[in-house]
Order: C-alpha cells, then structure tokens, then sequence
C-alpha cells in the first residue's frame, strides 16, 4: 500500500510536510550516513544514501549521482513525492524496514527514477526482502542502463535468489559490457553460495563457450570445475588459459593448488617453472617459499623469503616468514633482527613477535633478554603462553620456587588456562627430576576436576615415572572414555604395553586406533614400529621407524630405529643415526641408554 494513503486530509498533509522539512531533514541526512544500507555484492561502490534537496523543483539527488544529469527523468518535486520520500526514511529510521521497504518500492515504480530504484533496492535488501530488492533493481538497471553497477547488483540479487536461469540473459550482457573479460574474475564469487556446485559449473561453462580465446573464461571454468570436484576439467582448462596468457599469475598459482591435491613436488615445479620466466611474480614466489616450508625445505625457503625481502623490504608478512624460518635454521642473529624490524613495521601481530623475540634469545641461553620479552606481552591470547614461557625460563635459572610462584600469582583468565599454569608447574617439577611432587600436584588438581583430559593424560605420564602402572592404566582408559577420539591415550597406552613387553597383541590394536585417528603423527607412527619389533617384525617395524624419523628426528625416534637397525645387522646406519641424534641432544636419557646397551 502507498504511504500516501495514510494521510487524506490535504491540509494536515501540507502541515506535516512543513514540519517534516524544517525539524527531520538533517536528521535524516545524518541518520542515512551512520546507518546506510550496505549495496547489494559485488557492487564494487558502497551504498550511498538518497538525500532530498528542497529547494530545487527535482527529484532527490544521490550523494554519488548514479546517472549524469541529463540522464535522468524529467519530472517535479511534488508533495507526492517528497512525502513518501520522507515517510519512508523516518520508517526507516525507527526501524520499520519493511515499511520503509514498501514505500521506497511504491515511489521507484511510480518514478521510474534510477536514484529511488537504487535507494529501494539497497532498503529492501537490509530488510531482508529479496523479492522487492529484484523488483527495484531491475527498475534501476532498465532507467540506466549504463551503470554496470546496476547491472552487476541485479544479477547478485539475482544467483543469490536461486533465480539462475533469470540472471543468465543479464550476465551474458555483463560479459558483452568488459571486453577485456575480467568480468570473468567475478562470476564464482556471485555464485559462491550456491550449493548446487555442479550446476554452477554448467552455468559457467555456457557463459564462457562465446569466448574461446578469453583467457578469464578458461579460468572461470577451472574455479568452477575444482569447486564441483573435476580436477581434471579443472586442469585442462587453466592451462588452457595459461597458454592464452602465459604471464598471468592466477592460472599458476590455482593449477599449483590442483596439483598439491596429488603431491607438494609437482605443485613446486609448476611453480619454479612459472618463476624461471617471470622472476618478479610476487604471489607465486610466497606459494612457492610456503610450499618448500611444507615440505620442510627451511633452506630454500627462506633463501626465496629473502629474494622477496629484496624487492619488499618493509613487506611484514616477508619480515616475518625470514625471522620464523632463521630461528628454525638456528641462524639466531638473523631471527632477532628480523623479528625487531618487525616491530617497527605495521605488523598486526606485535605480542607474536615478542614471543619470537623471547624464543630466539631463551634459545641462545640469553635469559635475562628472553625473560624482558616475554614481560613485555601484557595482555591478549599470548599472554597466558608468555607468563608460562617466563616461569619456564626461571627454572631453567635454578629458580625453580620464584617459577612456581610467578605461576600461582598469574591470572589465569579462565578454567581452561588455570589447567595450563598447573601443567606447566608439573613441567618444571618434572625436568627438575621431581616427578613424585609433579605427581602429586597433578593427583591434588584431578580431585576438583576428575574428568579434565589434559589432566588426565598428565596424570597417566608421570604415573609411569613413578612406577604406577595402574593408575597409567586406569587414567588413560578413563580418558579414552570420556573422549573416544583421543589418539594420543590410545597411543601412550599401546606404547607403554609394548615398551614392558606386555600384552603385544592388544598394544598393537591401541597403536592401530591410534594410527587411524591421526595417521601423520610421527610419534604414533615410531610406536607402531616399536610394537612391531617387541613382535618380532623387524622388517616392517623398520618401515615405519624410517618415516617416523624422517617426519620427525626426535632423540627417542632414533634410539628406537637404532636399536631395530643394530639387530637387523644393519650397524654402521644404526651408529650413524645415533650419532646424528647424539649432536644435537647429548643429555637425552632414553638415547644414552640405548646406546650403552648396544656399546658401553
């Protein structure tokens, strides 16, 4: 219903529209700007709000006109109109969107204005009603015709109405309107939320089949294609549109991320291929360093970090990938002074960088620094992290009391994080080789919280320090209970029937739960290998000893493959891996005395 019919009397009509103007006008400019409905995606503009002009004999003016002047409707600034108009901002104003709705709709239809039409579409979609915002967007495309705004608006409200087969005439005349085909570009993102995903590659490819030589087009398919789950339509086409425009960095960055579906290898030579001819290519030089980080390659990658830090200097992300690969590199130098550079860059993540800072200096034993860093992190979700890594670091100097204490005084913030600061307390009592108080402050805490895992799974660790197989038992079956999808319970149990010879067939059925439920682990996967052995099977414990090393060269790992190797016969690679581990954590327990019971 037209809000003109809410008011009949003529005379209290004029009344109001004298009031409305001389008290509301402002009000509603102002109102408009805080509270504009968003525009319809993708329209590249943000909405603007409709805003009167009284004192002209014309239609409302926009604030960004969507049509040059001699564009728009002829008509008059009537009572008529400017009453709804202002009725349908103060509805809007008091929250009666779909009032408001409703008469922006009723006045776009009347006036055929493109300015309403817009305002009218913008309205009814912040209300929530698709039906009228494609009513007032269709008007506001047929008044301007030109404005690919309003093109690209009505076929939005369109796909996301599932009206797919009305929005195809008007996308084929968006493609038709950018002859460079970067309309292409768009068309996944308007069709991000439908579900149907091999429809929506059906789509594509009939808007693309116009355009054989369109590089875009191909590329559009391909998104489509590895959305709907067709890798190898996927592939063909962006390379299709890579032999149209070799130098374009999309198709090889996406037939990369095909690729990485069946290995890390062949995305990385795709990629070194594309770099080999076009050594300035930003994107696919990161995809390229983040890859070889995923493969481990810590070398290489940051030697690529490093090239786009030439060409980037103040880039943070670059800083930041350079500081985080030299600490794994052990260049620590390297790791601090980009670490600190970061801090004088706009990087987002400031107490991250502390965090680093305060690593790379625990890691060179220069604990007065790393202890100053981690004080620096004073609130945020590190905050909790850095209080334990500074108590850490106390201990490490021999005070383990002002450690403890330092803890105890932490605001924990919540539950969760107080079971953080009772872990890393046992942590410390632990490496200080007093596992019975670790023992005991854990068994004191499960008394308030019996059936938190994290405790459980602690308590059940230090029980086999102490001898108490039963309770290692019970805690771990408990907590295999209370969250059957727990590999690591699973996993500790196994290995610690395995590791005393126990009931092998049922530590072997653990460690395969386990390995199910995370099968990349490289410390499940050194127990698999260690039942195995206690088996009999040295061949195939050997197998999986090798990957477990090879993801992860953790000291116990290698006391494992060595002793496994050392019985196979294999006895130079067996004191080579021992050697290798030795290097790098002499004081290892666990390695030492394997390694004395093969050569004392």
């Amino acid at each position: 219903m037209s809000f003109s019919r809410l008011c009949t009397f003529p005379l209290i009509r004029r009344f109001l529209l004298v009031g409305l103007l001389s008290l509301t006008l402002a009000a509603c400019a102002q109102q408009q700007q805080r509270q504009a409905a968003p525009a319809a995606a993708p329209a590249p503009e943000q909405a603007q709000a409709v805003q009167p002009v009284p004192k002209k004999a014309e239609a409302p003016a926009a604030v960004a006109a969507p049509a040059a002047e001699a564009d728009l409707p002829k008509q008059d600034l009537t009572e008529e109109v400017l009453y709804e108009y202002l009725l349908a901002e103060i509805a809007g104003q008091r929250g009666a969107l779909g009032l408001s709705a409703q008469a922006y709709a009723d006045l776009a239809k009347r006036t055929r204005d493109p300015r309403i039409a817009r305002r009218a579409a913008e309205v009814a979609l912040y209300a929530r009603m698709p039906g009228a915002a494609i009513d007032a967007a269709r008007i506001w495309y047929e008044a301007e015709p030109t404005s690919m705004q309003a093109l690209q608006t009505l076929v939005s409200l369109l796909i996301g109405a599932k009206r797919q087969d009305e929005a195809l005439p008007y996308l084929q005349k968006l493609l038709q309107e950018e002859p460079s085909g970067d309309s292409f570009l768009q068309i996944n993102r308007m069709f991000a939320n439908n579900q149907d995903k091999a429809l929506t590659l059906k789509l594509v490819q009939q808007l693309a089949q116009p355009y054989p030589k369109v590089a875009q087009a191909h590329f559009a398919i391909a998104q489509a294609a590895a959305g709907a789950g067709q890798s190898a339509l996927a592939l063909a086409e962006v390379r299709t549109a890579s032999t149209l425009k070799p130098d374009w960095e999309l198709p090889a960055l996406l037939e990369a991320q095909l690729l990485q579906r069946q290995s890390n290898a062949l995305a990385l030579q795709r990629l070194a291929g594309f770099l080999e001819h076009h050594p300035k290519a930003r994107e696919v030089r990161l995809s390229y360093a983040r890859l070889l980080v995923a493969e481990r390659k810590y070398t290489e990658a940051r030697a690529e970090f490093q090239n786009l830090s030439k060409d980037f200097p103040d880039n943070a992300d670059v800083v930041f990938a350079v500081g985080v690969l030299s600490l794994q590199l052990q260049d620590y130098a390297q790791a601090e002074a980009n670490f600190k550079h970061l801090l004088d860059l706009p990087y987002r993540d400031k107490n991250a960088v502390r965090m680093y800072l305060g690593q790379t200096a625990e890691e060179q034993k220069n604990y007065p620094e790393a202890l100053r860093w981690y004080d620096e992190v004073t609130s945020g979700d590190l905050y909790l992290r850095a209080q334990m890594r500074y108590a850490l670091v106390l201990a490490k100097q021999g005070k383990l009391d002002a450690a403890r204490a330092h803890l105890r005084q932490v605001d924990a913030g919540s539950p969760e994080g107080r079971v953080q600061l009772l872990l890393t307390e046992a942590q410390i009592l632990r490496d200080a080789n007093r596992q019975g108080e670790a023992f005991d402050l854990i068994g004191g805490a499960l008394k308030n919280m019996p059936d938190q895992p994290e405790l459980l799974y602690d308590y059940a660790m230090l029980a086999e320090k102490v001898g108490r197989m039963d309770l290692l038992e019970s805690s771990l079956k408990k907590l295999i209970r209370l969250q059957p999808d727990h590999a690591h319970a699973y996993n500790a149990l196994g290995y610690s029937l395995a590791d005393r010879n126990l009931r092998l067939p049922e530590a072997q059925e653990l460690i395969q739960k386990a390995l199910q439920l995370a099968p990349e682990d490289p410390f499940i996967i050194d127990s698999m290998g260690w039942v195995l052995y206690r088996l009999g099977k040295q061949k195939q414990a050997l197998e999986y000893l090798r990957k477990a090393y090879s993801a992860r060269p953790d000291p116990e790992i290698a006391a494992h493959l060595g002793e496994v190797l050392w019985v196979a016969g294999e006895r130079g690679e067996a004191e080579k891996i021992w050697q290798e581990a030795s290097k790098k954590t002499p004081d290892n327990d666990a390695l030492n005395s394997t390694i004395k019971r093969f050569r004392p």
